[in-house]
């Protein structure tokens, strides 16, 4: 394989696109705000500072993306949240 070649392969290896999936939270009239942010930080391994950000994005704009990922690791990620009243899901 010429180095042209090589270089051309490690190109299209490195462009090939992963399907990303996202879980997105919307917002709902029962949970706190500091409900939304704990489940934010346990289940989507949040900061405080992001699930707070994410939490007013939800609030004000009616729906947010929490995370997103493969979909093998957001599909438990949700399911914390769906257990825990949130209103989520995955899309993609």
């Amino acid at each position: 394989m010429s180095t042209k070649e090589e270089v051309l392969e490690e190109v299209k290896t490195k462009t090939k696109k992963q399907k990303n999936y996202e879980i997105v939270l919307f917002n709902d009239d029962h949970n706190t705000f500091d409900h939304v942010i704990e489940m934010l930080i346990i289940a989507c391994d949040h900061t405080p500072e992001q699930a707070e950000q994410c939490s007013i994005l939800v609030h004000y704009k009616g729906k947010c993306t929490v995370k997103t990922g493969d979909y093998p690791d957001l599909k438990p990620r949700c399911s914390k949240l769906l257990e825990a009243g949130l209103s989520a899901e995955i899309t993609g």
